[in-house]
């Protein structure tokens, strides 16, 4: 094995295909792939949810028939099974059905399972009691987010001293960083950790137990999913109360742009879309245009009409009441509007009356539909996302593929992926706007739909977008120098 040839251990709650609540799976089921390309040796390992047997199906094998996990004064048992993800990434799941055999991976209709914090303290502690029987060990250990936040703590805590664990780093990725995994104090116990952490400078916040922050102050490295998100976080408008934790470790903290999964999202190759097509041939959208409109009941409007489209989370992050003050604009202008998602009821209320005002230009589907989601991105021509906050976003790196134009709110990871249009140079890749209000976004919106009746800048505008490369090649090379950067901090106090 080559000396530069890394052995990294993915440690995630969910992954792509296995298990998926949003974009935190599509990372963890791309990047170690590749990693992999790269020539390093990547296993990843997460619950076993009653999701897995539906994805998985017969192909796991046992690897380890018992684990003993303590969680406070008591141990509770568990096992781990193996299968693949692409071609030869071995996965390991953590089995315990008290835990993960349940309807979903983290909530019920009436909010998160009250058990959470015991589940995900089971599920990091089994990490490090299960990984040194594996016969194979990390130099880099990959969390991810709060439900991974106790490994980087555990590594620098109750498993510092032990011959396996004591060289190696841990590197921990922020991928929302409003969601902590806060717990009340009186769960510190079933961690096995002292007091002594239960700290302002330890996993202490506001009189609860934060799991991320135990990730944010004990990891070696730390990666937030975009450049202009890991220094928003470092701020106190987007820093939700740990931005001083961010900006005491801004030497640690580096940003990198999540990758899109190019052979997963290729309208070349898509087999949920009516027609394939690509830069050098855009017939192929028209058609995907027409057939969106007939699949939603919009109708032909007999003229070159623009088309919009979001699919998203109904939720105040995402500028749901800016897409709804944008719309009757939309249509005014003669354009059409396509929406699919599910989430706040208020939303989900406000997007169904504007489709029932506006029968034939606006159509509404709460819910989601994965093969619906890529018609849209295939068959609109422009896609639209004013989100309050974004740490990264996989929807504009999608649309761009898709040569539906992004027209954003210039923050996180949508500022570092799409530029303005400039008529005059024909640069650019989208429409961008700064202030969270329905004036600037409508504006925005007007940018575009005026650049679509310009019938010479448009197709000029979708190659634009459709030649933008945002693979994950160049992002897994900078999260190899951050491991290695991890490996040379955890040599300097192992």
């Amino acid at each position: 094995m080559s000396r530069d040839r890394l052995r990294i251990l993915f440690v995630a709650s969910e992954v792509e295909p296995f298990a998926k609540t949003g974009g935190l799976a599509d990372v963890t089921g791309a990047l170690p792939k590749a990693l992999e390309a790269l020539g390093h040796d990547v296993r990843v390992i997460m619950p076993k949810y009653r999701a897995v047997e539906r994805t998985a199906g017969g192909s796991l094998r046992t690897v380890l028939p018992q684990v003993e996990v303590p969680i406070g004064s008591r141990t509770v048992e568990g096992s781990v099974l193996e299968g693949r993800t692409g071609t030869a990434i071995p996965v390991y799941f953590l089995a315990q059905d008290q835990y993960f055999d349940r309807p979903s991976l983290y909530t019920t209709a009436e909010g998160d399972y009250p058990d959470n914090c015991e589940r995900f303290v089971f599920f990091c502690r089994g990490v490090m009691e299960a990984v040194p029987q594996l016969d194979w060990m990390p130099q880099v250990i990959h969390a991810h987010d709060w439900q991974t936040g106790l490994v980087p703590v555990y590594c620098e805590t109750l498993y510092r001293d032990t011959t396996v664990f004591r060289d190696v780093a841990t590197v921990f990725t922020i991928h929302n960083l409003a969601y902590q995994g806060l717990f009340w104090h009186y769960d510190l116990p079933m961690t096995g950790l002292g007091w002594d952490l239960f700290t302002p400078a330890g996993i202490e916040f506001y009189g609860k137990m934060n799991l991320l922050k135990g990730g944010l102050v004990f990891a070696d490295a730390l990666t937030a999913v975009s450049p202009t998100y890991a220094q928003e976080i470092q701020t106190p408008e987007y820093g939700e109360g740990l931005d001083g934790v961010l900006r005491e470790r801004g030497g640690d903290l580096i940003g990198i742009l999540n990758g899109l999964d190019d052979e997963v999202w290729n309208p070349a190759s898509d087999a949920d879309i009516p027609k394939r097509y690509g830069p050098d041939d855009l017939d192929g959208k028209a058609t995907c245009k027409a057939a969106l409109r007939e699949e939603m009941g919009l109708a032909d409007p007999g003229r070159p009409a623009p088309l919009v489209g979001v699919v998203s989370r109904l939720a105040d992050q995402k500028g749901l009441d800016l897409v709804a003050a944008a719309v009757p604009a939309i249509v005014e202008a003669g354009g059409q509007f396509v929406l699919l998602g599910a989430g706040d009821e208020r939303y989900e209320r406000e997007f169904t009356e504007l489709a029932r005002t506006h029968p034939t230009a606006v159509a509404v589907k709460i819910g989601f539909n994965p093969g619906l989601a890529r018609r849209i991105y295939a068959g609109a021509d422009m896609f639209l996302m004013p989100s309050r906050y974004e740490p990264c976003g996989l929807g504009q790196l999608i649309s761009l593929r898709y040569g539906t134009i992004p027209i954003v709110r210039r923050t996180g990871g949508l500022a570092d992926t799409i530029r303005e249009w400039d008529g005059a140079s024909g640069a650019g890749t989208g429409f961008v706007f700064d202030a969270s209000t329905p004036e600037a976004c409508r504006a925005a919106v007007t940018r575009a739909l005026e650049t679509y009746a310009r019938p010479v800048a448009w197709p000029r505008l979708v190659r634009n977008a459709m030649a933008e490369d945002f693979s994950w090649e160049a992002s897994a090379e900078k999260y190899v120098s951050g491991y290695r950067k991890a490996m040379k901090k955890a040599r300097r106090h192992a």
